[in-house]
């Protein structure tokens, strides 16, 4: 008898004696299932359990075999099982053959009764009916999922099929079991088999003879089991750790053949039988002798390296060789999406998530192959039958056989696999099937993308291992421990859009994702909930455009909440007029009594400035002038600047890295001196240090203004000296004044058209444009436009020559009135000049 009938004859047996309604071939066909479709260990213990129980050794088999599923194959504990059992109670050819007609299998005429037990199996086995087999398999929840047919006695629904016995294989079965010693080794350390060891024995367990011709035959060799080599199968051209659950493709079998009768001498219908029988098992990736694969060619590019070519047995009849070349096309494109499959899992959640749902379909198709074998073994199925049913699936695997390849080829992967499948789906609009298929596979693949983008516009949270998302974090340390002015490039460099990983159909709204995400994630740095007002259920869905509603309801809740955390809770606005009535000069009073306080102090040379001195004197300034009403006036700061206007200009314009590195020039407090403005997150990301130090350039340039005016006034008392000159010496005095005034006239035309003329327009213009803003980006694009549109009009731009021209006139002015201080000194002292 043959280890498959053993395996099945034992298993019989026990169902005999427990009574159960389970079934030999369905206790295989859920332990040989693929992992994501199996049943959880435990579940698979209570069916041994339920046909077990009677048995003396029951409990230390069922010890044993809980042990071997925590660390092997659920397949190598069925073997153990059986083998533990078969020593305890020999089986019987007579039980074989009956566990084979309980099971379906052509022993007997039985299909009636395999159908009456097929239906009192108990309910942790959901039976699908062959009304769904063309359909699109449903999804059975929790452990109570183990597909089987309406039929049992087909079990074909895995990639190795069992098909009719055509001879017996006589071969005894030969277990060897362990000792308790043994045993208790084996379990101490973590073994691994060999997996073609595993291989044989899984082949062995399940096939039911489908193999019977490729074994080698004991007879004519004289060789034991024991005896015979390690090498039942070659491998082809696919690493052997793809092959664990799924992929067979065509393992060549060594070894003789059993002999089979004359194909040329048979009668055309027992041809087209045979040939049926092998068609449907070459159409699943098992080798046989009247169809066989040719040698995949190395060299082979483009979608010949996925394509199989057959060779067809030359004494088949010319009719029935023509039909079967129309259909072996399909085994080429099973064959090579499940080539696909295997080299491509585990790269990234996209590509595993397209892989589950091409499982599903293989699936699908081998329910189709389960149905074409119980036609045929009904003897209603005809290859022109076979070929009219199977058209269709042809046509719609091909075109998955031809996406799959386009895709593996152009090494496409994660957002670019998406942006494919969405601009195939538009090129199929001729055909339908084809079209629904691929936008189901397409919206399957899609669920781990559009679950990381949910979560970035619900929470401004990227979780991406893989780095599949369009956003990628450029964060590498908390924000509390980053440097000083860290918040200058905080909102353009924080996050950042990976263009690469933008699939097609996001591409027009990509902007308003990232935005979104930043805008919750300052949010939430400013200490504030999320909350969005609705849960929102992302989906990606080509033949709508949801998706494209939920990103714009969860941008416009971000916005609008950022700008209420801005504007409201933190008043930016607020601070802005504070920056603008310091910086820009705009509280009169205070520019006066802050310059007649600290005249003194900074005339002198920068390095004997005292920083402290100013300061309490700007906290005395502020006091005493009507700034004392500012709520933000604590956070203005003076400040000694290490270079002069000039080159500030230079290296702002520039946007220079290390332009406060630079070494202290000569100069007097005066021209280092400049006011700053502290504020705190989020206003920071407005009023940032870059916005500042433009403000500071205006300040400088209109604070050095005012000095100069000063300084030319104070010389305004001077006239008076000119009376008590003789005409000839008053007439040079009077030529001196005049030019005083004509300076002072430039000065002072020059502070109005900074004040009036350029600052006092533009910021009405950002005022007005704030009302109605709708998100930070505009704040911040619109503080920018008002800062630059300043700067470029005040001369204070790399591209303008006239603010060195300016600074040399206010030099000049500043001389011109140190030589009339002394000369006045000088004229004081010598009487009649």
């Amino acid at each position: 008898m043959s280890k498959p009938h053993a395996l099945r004859g034992v298993l019989a047996n026990l169902i005999s004696e427990s009574q159960s309604p389970l079934t030999p071939e369905s206790i295989i066909r859920e332990f040989r299932a693929t992992s994501g479709r199996r049943l959880p260990a435990c579940d698979l213990i209570k069916v041994l359990v339920s046909i077990s129980e009677k048995r003396p050794n029951f409990a230390e088999v069922t010890k044993e075999i809980s042990h071997i599923l925590q660390n092997k194959d659920p397949m190598y504990a069925l073997l153990v099982f059986v083998e533990r059992y078969s020593e305890c109670k020999p089986v019987s050819e007579s039980s074989s053959s009956t566990s084979l007609s309980a099971m379906g299998l052509p022993h007997g005429n039985k299909t009636s009764d395999v159908n009456s037990a097929a239906g009192s199996v108990p309910t942790t086995l959901a039976i699908a009916s062959t009304s769904t087999i063309l359909t699109t398999s449903q999804n059975v929840s929790g452990s109570t999922r183990l597909s089987l047919t309406q039929s049992q006695d087909f079990p074909t629904s895995t990639p190795v099929n069992c098909k009719k016995a055509t001879e017996s294989d006589t071969t005894p079965v030969v277990f060897v079991r362990r000792g308790p010693m043994d045993r208790n080794r084996g379990a101490g350390k973590d073994e691994r088999n060999d997996l073609s060891v595993i291989k044989e024995r899984v082949l062995n367990a399940v096939s039911d003879q489908s193999l019977s011709g490729y074994r080698s035959v004991t007879n004519k060799t004289g060789n034991s089991p024991k005896s015979m080599p390690n090498d039942l199968v070659t491998l082809t051209d696919v690493p052997d750790e793809y092959r664990t659950h799924l992929l067979w493709e065509y393992y060549k079998v060594d070894g003789d053949k059993v002999p089979r009768a004359e194909i040329a001498a048979m009668p055309l219908l027992s041809q087209e039988s045979m040939l049926l029988d092998e068609l449907l098992h070459c159409l699943t990736g098992i080798r046989e002798s009247l169809l066989v694969p040719q040698k995949p060619i190395i060299s082979a590019v483009g979608l010949a390296k996925y394509d199989t070519d057959f060779d067809i047995h030359t004494h088949l009849d010319r009719s029935l060789t023509h039909q079967v070349r129309e259909i072996l096309p399909l085994a080429s494109y099973f064959m090579g999406v499940q080539k696909i499959i295997a080299a491509t899992d585990g790269l990234g959640q996209v590509m595993n998530s397209l892989n589950e749902a091409l499982q599903e379909l293989t699936h699908d198709f081998y329910l189709i192959i389960v149905q074409a074998e119980q036609e045929l073994r009904h003897n209603r199925l005809t290859l022109q039958k076979l070929l009219y049913y199977l058209q269709p699936t042809m046509w719609v695997m091909h075109e998955v056989w031809s996406s799959l390849v386009i895709i593996q080829l152009s090494d496409s992967r994660d957002a670019e696999v998406l942006t494919y499948l969405h601009e195939r789906i538009k090129r199929l609009e001729g055909n339908k099937d084809a079209q629904q298929l691929i936008i189901g596979l397409v919206r399957k693949a899609a669920k781990p993308y559009m679950r990381m983008l949910q979560m970035w516009i619900q929470k401004g949270v990227i979780v991406d291992r893989h780095r599949e998302f369009l956003v990628v974090d450029n964060e590498v340390i908390h924000r509390d421990e980053l440097p000083e002015h860290y918040s200058d490039d905080y909102w353009e460099r924080r996050y950042t859009l990976r263009d690469e990983q933008i699939p097609s159909f996001l591409a027009k709204y990509s902007d308003k994702i990232l935005r979104t995400g930043k805008y919750l994630n300052v949010i939430r740095q400013c200490g504030k909930r999320v909350m969005p007002t609705q849960e929102m259920n992302l989906e990606f869905d080509p033949t709508s455009e949801r998706h494209v509603s939920v990103i714009n309801d969860a941008y416009y809740f971000a916005a609008r909440m950022l700008l209420d955390v801005l504007l409201t809770e933190n008043d930016l606005m607020g601070h802005l007029q504070s920056v603008k009535r310091y910086l820009l000069l705009n509280q009169g009073d205070f520019t006066m009594q802050f310059m007649d306080a600290c005249e003194d102090e900074l005339t002198k040379n920068v390095d004997h400035v005292l920083p402290m001195t100013l300061e309490n004197l700007l906290g005395l300034t502020l006091r005493i002038s009507s700034a004392r009403n500012d709520p933000y006036k604590d956070d203005l700061h003076c400040e000694l600047l290490p270079y002069d206007l000039v080159t500030q200009m230079s290296k702002i314009m520039k946007k220079g890295e290390n332009w406060q590195a630079q070494p202290r020039l000569d100069l007097s407090g005066l021209e280092c001196f400049a006011f700053t403005y502290e504020v705190k997150w989020p206003c920071s990301l407005v009023l940032n240090h870059i916005s500042i130090s433009k403000y500071q350039m205006l300040f400088r340039q209109l604070f050095y203004c005012k000095h100069v005016e000063r300084q030319l006034c104070k010389i305004w008392k001077e006239n008076s000296i000119a009376r008590q000159f003789e005409p000839q010496a008053a007439s040079l005095y009077r030529a001196a004044f005049t030019l005083r005034q004509r300076m002072m006239n430039a000065i002072q035309n020059l502070e109005y058209y900074m004040m009036i003329e350029i600052i006092e327009p533009n910021w009405h213009i950002f005022i007005e444009k704030m009302k109605t803003v709708e998100n930070v980006d505009n704040v911040l694009r619109l503080h920018q436009d008002f800062l630059d549109s300043c700067l470029k009009n005040c001369m204070l731009t790399e591209s303008s020559h006239l603010n060195r021209s300016i600074f040399k006139l206010c030099k000049i002015c500043l001389k011109y009135c140190e030589f009339i201080q002394v000369s006045s000194s000088y004229s004081a002292r010598v009487p009649g000049g």
